[in-house]
């Protein structure tokens, strides 16, 4: 009988330390909660302005604590940032793009409210919309709506329609997340002549047996996330990338960004000899290819 309870004795916490490390080894994104707004109306103002918006913020927040994720508060970011040449009115939408930036956030969620009035009783929608940090590429998305009441207590209705899809949508963001872990995040690349230029995508490069796109695809192959890209279409004047993967982390461990790899982009083409300008809009990068004089 001893020996029996000795035996489990010991064999229990070895079975609760496998689960421990276990869960220590699942990938937590850290994650940021910030309010939707227009190009007219500043973080901090749509904070500030709107009760629902607050009580949604707070929520979602608290919500995710609860269930184990890593959050960033909005505010403390905010007050980072809190300059008079940052906060100025002409710069808003920088405002928004620098708070995400200074995080250190994997995703931002977005939340909007509405407030639904009806005569058989109100409502609140709450939108939930969830971004990756460094791409801009779409991760969830869900409208979470409360049951109507006879009520103007709007607070208690955000925190109904936040329940009700709180938990599929951070399933949904968790598969993602690891997806994206595990493969890489997408870019889509283009590259154009630039009109005039004596360049042609289809035409020997250097007095070599390789045309300029058979470059370019290779260069791509060899540098893309696990070799994972897939190439459009090419013309005499452009060519169209519209899935290269690159990779979440750096060797070092820290978020690897898109202007790394838009960068060494830049520098290939600097060593065969075509000048390049580029335009970078969240997870889409266009190339403008001309000759170096």
């Amino acid at each position: 009988m001893w020996k029996l309870t000795s035996t489990l004795y010991f064999i229990l916490p070895l079975v609760f330390l496998s689960i421990e490390i276990c869960a220590q080894n699942v990938s937590q994104p850290t994650i940021m909660v910030i309010p939707y707004t227009t190009q007219s109306v500043s973080l901090r103002q749509a904070i500030e302005n709107n009760d629902g918006v607050r009580v949604a913020l707070a929520f979602v927040k608290e919500s995710f604590d609860k269930r184990g994720k890593n959050t960033i508060d909005i505010r403390a970011k905010l007050k980072q940032t809190n300059n008079n040449e940052v906060l100025s009115e002409g710069q808003i939408k920088d405002v928004k793009d620098e708070v995400i930036a200074l995080s250190g956030a994997d995703i931002y969620v977005e939340v909007e409210v509405k407030k639904n009035y009806s005569q058989d009783g109100n409502s609140a929608t709450v939108i939930l919309s969830a971004f990756d940090a460094y791409s801009g590429e779409s991760y969830a998305n869900k409208v979470a709506t409360s049951p109507k009441f006879f009520t103007s207590n709007f607070d208690k209705l955000i925190e109904k329609a936040v329940e009700f899809e709180l938990d599929n949508f951070l399933q949904t963001l968790q598969q993602k997340f690891d997806d994206i872990r595990t493969n890489g995040r997408t870019l889509s690349l283009t590259f154009g002549v630039l009109d005039g230029a004596k360049i042609n995508l289809n035409e020997e490069i250097n007095n070599s047996d390789e045309l300029l796109s058979e470059v370019i695809e290779n260069w791509m192959r060899d540098n893309a996330f696990k070799n994972n890209y897939h190439l459009q279409g090419t013309t005499d004047s452009k060519m169209i990338f519209d899935l290269v993967k690159i990779p979440v982390l750096d060797e070092k461990g820290g978020n690897y960004k898109v202007s790394t790899f838009v960068a060494q982009i830049r520098k290939f083409f600097k060593s065969i000899n075509i000048k390049t300008s580029q335009i970078t809009q969240g997870n889409n990068v266009v190339f403008t290819l001309s000759a170096n004089p």
